[in-house]
């Protein structure tokens, strides 16, 4: 993907979640691997959202969900008003129950073609990547690992547009991933390994990806 191209997606879900109502309440918007790197063109654009619990949906409509489209748990695990007005984005898990990670993809990534995966969690990115770190290195299961190469442009309804610049002129240093991953505490032998399991697992990845993950 061109990156200015990229960063032309990445300004408009930065965009979308300052204007619109999202399934559940974003927090924060960053962006890693890849774009962060000033790479250009890049394999595949990268983009993580700390999203909040929703904790005091409207469930009235529920039961009407469920009958018109088939997704339980609207007003419960994506608000019912996002869903009235966004229908077309409703997106359920393999259990029927409306996923706020398919939803918040389907919404922001809409008419956007390309390799773009899209990380969805609870915790914010500098957590995550530690507490995903811990767990695939206790599983043996590097491809797990989250590139700790990221910039944050967007928190609490603040946009860094000094963040956006310097992305836009590839100017933000950054390690190598081995030498990111030996700066979270793995030795140099293992570093090199998760990388390039890492990096295997990355080129195998086509299309748009999602993943949700609670911490």
């Amino acid at each position: 993907m061109d990156r200015a191209a990229a960063l032309d997606h990445v300004e408009r879900i930065v965009e979308t979640v300052e204007t619109e109502e999202m399934p559940v309440p974003v927090r924060e918007v960053w962006v890693y691997g890849d774009v962060a790197l000033g790479l250009d063109p890049i394999d595949r654009l990268d983009v993580y959202l700390t999203k909040d619990m929703l904790m005091r949906g409207d469930r009235s409509r529920a039961e009407a969900f469920e009958v018109d489209y088939g997704v339980k748990g609207v007003g419960s695990s994506v608000q019912a008003s996002w869903a009235d007005a966004h229908p077309e984005f409703l997106r359920a898990n393999d259990s029927g129950y409306a996923a706020p990670e398919k939803c918040l993809a389907a919404h922001l990534l809409a008419g956007i073609d390309g390799e773009i995966h899209l990380e969805v969690c609870n915790a914010s990115f500098d957590d995550n990547v530690t507490q995903r770190l811990r767990g695939a290195v206790a599983r043996d299961a590097y491809e797990e690992i989250l590139d700790p190469r990221g910039v944050q442009l967007w928190v609490d309804g603040r946009r860094d547009e000094e963040a956006l610049e310097r992305l836009r002129d590839g100017t933000l240093p950054f390690p190598t991933l081995p030498a990111a991953l030996e700066m979270l505490g793995l030795d140099a032998d293992e570093a090199e390994e998760a990388s390039d399991v890492l990096n295997r697992y990355r080129r195998s990845q086509t299309g748009t990806t999602v993943r949700g993950d609670v911490v």
